[in-house]
């Protein structure tokens, strides 16, 4: 099976309010594709004398950099405005999206904080952080955030997609669903909620309509690598292996370094008979994330298709150790095992995998363990 990716990001666009958008995928080896909102509020502030005045151009000019995406430049400018008016929450919040954007997640949560800290009140600052949180995988404090903006967000697609996506880290599908039902209702082209809710579709196993929020993902957005990674689980859990290896070599395309797609590359080039192409793709997918189950399993596949029994063991039980609920991990562990000539082991795994409610595993069992 290929892996669904939690998580992906777009490119950003920048009008007077603007919503930045995160990445993610499916299993089927891997795991699918959600995406995430921030926003960038750019207000003028009435300004009463000198010092307040320079805090506004110094503002404005952070945010000419910022739509430029020369984000140093716009720290720079952000930093400029807060010595003028310590209390600026306009300007911690844009210097926080600055740094986000400029790969400093703790220092933009902190910035965050300290906008909603000067002004309670001011409300982008919550979802800009409740994304931070999101990602840095702290989802019921996102969800606090979120649910404290509620009000004036509701009828904000992008708001809806986030809440969503932190519905679906909280293992909470109902809401997820319902919460990306209200984004693409607001927002029928919103591609992001249409990617993330064919993702949730695919954990429920709802396959068609899983396919019908991916396929118009795609045709809106060729792109949208979260959104061809998954439609690739779709046609691998068919067999359509080659077909699925070129949307992921798409997906790939986009973001070369993504550990998800690189292990659903190698998941497929398995299934294919192309072992030695695999081997390289796993080892970078373990570099970049060796938490990754799915990887591990894959790498157990792998050692299993070459027939060493011990290798593929010590990857399929740390898989394991990881995550249990890997598909056919149980499948795969047992017939490791009577690789290895041991039976008994081999009987049991496959009754784990059995009872977990994976088809494969309880044929093994029928036939070699009576």
């Amino acid at each position: 099976m290929i892996e669904w990716v939690p998580y992906s990001v777009p490119e950003h666009q920048l009008p007077d309010m603007i919503h930045q958008q995160s990445t993610t995928g499916t299993r089927s080896g891997s795991l699918p594709v959600l995406v995430t909102t921030l926003v960038l509020l750019l207000s003028f502030v009435a300004c009463s004398d000198q010092t307040r005045q320079e805090a506004a151009q110094f503002f404005l000019k952070g945010n000419i950099q910022l739509a430029k995406r020369e984000y140093t430049e716009a720290i720079r400018y952000y930093d400029e405005a807060i010595k003028k008016k310590p209390d600026f929450a306009d300007a911690y919040n844009n210097r926080g999206l600055a740094e986000y954007r400029n790969g400093n997640r703790e220092t933009a949560l902190a910035d965050y904080t300290q906008a909603i800290g000067k002004d309670p009140a001011y409300e982008p600052a919550y979802l800009n952080r409740a994304d931070v949180l999101l990602e840095t995988g702290d989802a019921p404090a996102a969800l606090t955030d979120l649910l404290h903006i509620q009000k004036t967000y509701a009828d904000s697609t992008f708001y809806q997609t986030r809440l969503g996506d932190t519905y679906v880290r909280l293992n909470k599908p109902a809401d997820a669903q319902a919460a990306y039902d209200r984004a693409v209702q607001l927002a029928p082209k919103n591609v992001e909620a249409l990617t993330n809710r064919g993702a949730l579709f695919y954990s429920q196993k709802a396959y068609p309509a899983a396919r019908q929020d991916l396929e118009q993902a795609v045709a809106l957005n060729p792109n949208q690598d979260a959104a061809l990674n998954n439609l690739s689980l779709l046609l691998a859990q068919e067999g359509n292996y080659a077909e699925a290896l070129a949307l992921v070599d798409r997906a790939l395309s986009r973001q070369p370094t993504q550990a998800y797609y690189l292990n659903n590359r190698a998941y497929l080039l398995l299934m294919l008979n192309r072992d030695a192409e695999a081997l390289p793709l796993l080892t970078q997918s373990l570099r970049i994330d060796d938490r990754n189950a799915w990887a591990h399993r894959n790498l157990g596949v792998y050692y299993l298709k070459q027939k060493e029994s011990t290798k593929s063991l010590v990857s399929l039980r740390q898989a394991e150790k990881i995550d249990a609920s890997v598909d056919q991990l149980y499948y795969y562990l047992g017939q490791a095992y009577l690789l290895s000539g041991n039976t008994a082991a081999a009987c049991d795994a496959f009754g784990r995998g059995q009872t977990a409610g994976d088809a494969l595993a309880s044929a093994e069992r029928m036939k070699k363990c009576r």
